[in-house]
C-alpha cells in the first residue's frame, strides 16, 4: 500500500519545491492579495461549487458576490484599513465569505474559537483591539455574558442571521442580544442599503504583507495568542499543500475541521479560495458519517488532525470503508501505531502528514509515504528552506549552547528542538508573530550559529533521520495537545484555583495508550478534603471547552514544592494516573462533565487502549 522513499525521487521533490517557490515569487512580485489571487480563480471558473454543506452550496462567483457585499456593509459604517473585527460563529457555508470580504477594505478578522466562553472570550476579543464583533445566532449568549466586560462594552455587534430567523425587533425580549445590529448574508435577500456602495470607492491599497486574520494559538502564557497571518502567509500555506501534494483541478476536498483553525480554515479553505479546488464542510465532525460524507461530496482528498484517524478506524467495519474515491488524506497527529491500519482498512494511497504551528516560519511536510514522517527536507533545500535541530535540556525544552555561545546541531538519530531562521524579506522564511509583540519576542532565539542571526523557535523536539525525514517526539514547556487544540496549562490552572479557593494547582498532560496527544490531569492540594467536586465540575464545564477540560482529578494530601515554592509538576507528570504508585484519590471524566472515582479497572481499561475518552 505504501509508496517508498524512491519513488519521489530528490530531483522531483526539489522540482516541486521550485514551483511553489517560483509561485510565490510571481504573486508577491505582482503585490497580489488574497482577494486578488481569488478574483482571478472567480474570473476563470465563475460557476463552479466552491463549499458545499448539508444540501447547499456556494459557487465561486456566488462566494465573491456574498464577499463583495460584506466588503460594502462594513465600508459603510465607517471601517477601514487596519481595524480589527472579531468573528464568532460555528461552520456554515459564509464563514469564508465574511473575512474575505472584511479583507477586501483590509480589515482584519480575529478567527475566534467557537468553543470559548468567558473570560478566554473576552481576552481573544479584546487581545486583537477588535473594534466590533460578528456573532452568529447559535453564539450570541456568549457574547450576552461578556457583553459589559472591560474591553467588550460599547464594541458595535454584528448579528448574522440566516433568512427566515426572527428580527432583533420582534424578539427583543427573549433575544440575548437586542441591542446588536442584523447582518444578514444571502443571495436571496438585496441586504441592507450599505450593499449599494460602489465598491470601486473603496481603497485598493493593501499589499501581501498586510495583515489578512488573526488565528489563535495557546501558549505557556496560558491565554489564547494572536497569531499574524499576513495575505503572504495565508498564501504559502495555501499553495504549500497544492503544490507539495499535487492536487488536482478537480479535486473535492473533505474539511470537517473547524474553520477558526490553521488547518481547516487556512490550508483546507485556502485550497479552495486561492487554487480553485472545491471543499465540502461539516458543522462538526462525526466518525460514524466520515466516509458516508465522502461518498455523499465524490470527495478525492480528506483532511484530518490524528484524533479524527483514531475515531474513524474505532467505527465498525462497514462496506463504506473502501467506497469512497478518497486518495489522499493530509493533516497533522497521524500516529505510526495506527498508520498500517488506517491506509490499508481503508485503501487510502497516499497520507500527507504536515508539521508546524499557525505562526512559525518552519513547517513541514511528509510528500512520500515515509510512514510516522511529518516531514521531509533533504540537505540539498536546506539552503533555500533553512530548518534545522538544536540540541535541548529534553526535560524542561531549555537550548543547550557550546562554550562558544552558539546552538549545537543534533546529529541523525539526536533529538532537539525544531527551528527554522528568520528572514523578513522572503515569505518562507518570515516570522511576523503574534498580535503582542512581547509574545512574539518570546518565540525568537538570536545568536544561534553565528552573531545577529535570528530562528524561530518551535518549541517543539524533534528527531531527523539520514535521509532528511522528520519524526516528531514531544512537545516542551507547559503545553500540550489533545483533541487537535492546544490546552495552556497555565490558563486551566487558573479556572480551577479560582473555583476551589484559590488551592494550589497543577495541570499536566498525560499519555494515554492508543491515543494521540496528552490528555489534562490536574493535581490539587487539599489535605482537609473540603474540595467540592460537584461544584468544580461545574465550574468546569461553564468556564473551559472540553478539550481543555481535565480528564483526571488528583486531590493531594501534602504539598510537593520546589525551592522556589513551585508545585512539583515533573515528578506529578511521572506518576500520571498510575494507582499502584499514587495513593492519593484520583477522579476521572464522565461523559456527562462530571467526576467519580476512578478505580483500578477504569485504570486497567485505559492501559489496554479500549476506553473511549
Amino acid at each position: 500500500m505504501n509508496i517508498s522513499l524512491n519513488s519521489i525521487s530528490f530531483s522531483s521533490t526539489a522540482i516541486i519545491f521550485l514551483k511553489l517557490n517560483l509561485c510565490l515569487y510571481r504573486y508577491e512580485r505582482a503585490g497580489a492579495t488574497v482577494v486578488q489571487i481569488f478574483e482571478r480563480v472567480v474570473a476563470r471558473q465563475p460557476n463552479k461549487v466552491a463549499f458545499l454543506m448539508d444540501d447547499g452550496q456556494l459557487t465561486f462567483a456566488q462566494v465573491k458576490q456574498l464577499a463583495d457585499r460584506v466588503a460594502a456593509h462594513f465600508y459603510a459604517k465607517g471601517f477601514c484599513k487596519g481595524d480589527t473585527i472579531a468573528l464568532l460563529m460555528e461552520t456554515r457555508l459564509e464563514y469564508p465569505c465574511i473575512w474575505l470580504g472584511l479583507s477586501k477594505v483590509g480589515i482584519v478578522t480575529a478567527l475566534i474559537n467557537s468553543n470559548l466562553r468567558k473570560e478566554t472570550l473576552r481576552h481573544s476579543i479584546t487581545v486583537a483591539n477588535s473594534k466590533a464583533i460578528i456573532v452568529s445566532t447559535e453564539l450570541a449568549g456568549a457574547i450576552a455574558e461578556i457583553n459589559e466586560q472591560e474591553g467588550i462594552k460599547g464594541l458595535p455587534v454584528h448579528l448574522f442571521r440566516t433568512d427566515g430567523a426572527p428580527d432583533t425587533a420582534s424578539s427583543s425580549s427573549s433575544d440575548p442580544l437586542p441591542d446588536a445590529e442584523d447582518l444578514r448574508l444571502s443571495l436571496a435577500s438585496s441586504g441592507s442599503s450599505s450593499s449599494n456602495v460602489d465598491l470601486s470607492a473603496i481603497p485598493n491599497d493593501i499589499s501581501p504583507k498586510d495583515k489578512l486574520v488573526y488565528i489563535y494559538t495557546s501558549g505557556t502564557t496560558g491565554m489564547p495568542k494572536a497569531a499574524v497571518i499576513t495575505n503572504l502567509r495565508y498564501t504559502f500555506m495555501a499553495l504549500g499543500c497544492y503544490y507539495m501534494l499535487s492536487f488536482r483541478d478537480d479535486d473535492i476536498i473533505y474539511n470537517s475541521l473547524p474553520l477558526y483553525h490553521s488547518a481547516g480554515g487556512m490550508i483546507g479553505v485556502g485550497s479552495v479560495l486561492l487554487c480553485g479546488v472545491t471543499a465540502a464542510l461539516r458543522k462538526k465532525f462525526s466518525a460514524s458519517n466520515f466516509w458516508t460524507d465522502c461518498i455523499r461530496y465524490k470527495c478525492t482528498v480528506a483532511q484530518y488532525i490524528g484524533e479524527i484517524c483514531r475515531f474513524v478506524l474505532m467505527t465498525p467495519p462497514k462496506p463504506t470503508d473502501t467506497q469512497h474515491s478518497v486518495r489522499l488524506m493530509f493533516g497533522n497527529g497521524l500516529r505510526p501505531q495506527i498508520w498500517p491500519q488506517f491506509v490499508s482498512r481503508f485503501n487510502i494511497q497516499q497520507i500527507g502528514e504536515f508539521y508546524g504551528s499557525t505562526e512559525g516560519n518552519s513547517n513541514l511536510l511528509n510528500i512520500d509515504n515515509t510512514m510516522g514522517a511529518v516531514g521531509f527536507v533533504p540537505n540539498f533545500a536546506k539552503a533555500i528552506y533553512p530548518v534545522t535541530l538544536i540540541r535541548c535540556d529534553e526535560e524542561t525544552g531549555e537550548i543547550i549552547r557550546g562554550s562558544d555561545g552558539f546552538c549545537i546541531k543534533c546529529k541523525a538519530g539526536e533529538p532537539g528542538v525544531f527551528v527554522g531562521k528568520i528572514n523578513p524579506k522572503k515569505a518562507l522564511n518570515s516570522f511576523v508573530g503574534y498580535a503582542d509583540k512581547a509574545a512574539s519576542e518570546k518565540k525568537v532565539l538570536h545568536d544561534v550559529f553565528r552573531k545577529g542571526d535570528i530562528f524561530f523557535n518551535s518549541g517543539d523536539i524533534l528527531v531527523q533521520d539520514l535521509l532528511g525525514n522528520y519524526y516528531f517526539k514531544d512537545r516542551t514547556g507547559d503545553t500540550f495537545r489533545w483533541r487537535g487544540e492546544n490546552v495552556a496549562t497555565s490558563e486551566v490552572e487558573g479556572v480551577i484555583t479560582t473555583i476551589v479557593g484559590l488551592k494550589d494547582c497543577a495541570v499536566y498532560g498525560v499519555d494515554i495508550p492508543e491515543t494521540e496527544g496528552k490528555a489534562g490531569m490536574a493535581a490539587i492540594v487539599d489535605p482537609e478534603g473540603k474540595v467540592d467536586l460537584e461544584q468544580l465540575a461545574a465550574g468546569i464545564r461553564a468556564s473551559l471547552p472540553a478539550y481543555a477540560r481535565p480528564l483526571f482529578i488528583r486531590v493531594l494530601s501534602e504539598v510537593p514544592m520546589t525551592t522556589t515554592f513551585k508545585l512539583k509538576k515533573r515528578d506529578l507528570q511521572v506518576d500520571g494516573y498510575d494507582l499502584g504508585k499514587i495513593q492519593d484519590p484520583i477522579y476521572f471524566l464522565q461523559s456527562n462533565g462530571t467526576y467519580r472515582r476512578f478505580t483500578a479497572d477504569d485504570h486497567e481499561t485505559i492501559k489496554s487502549g479500549k476506553a473511549r475518552l
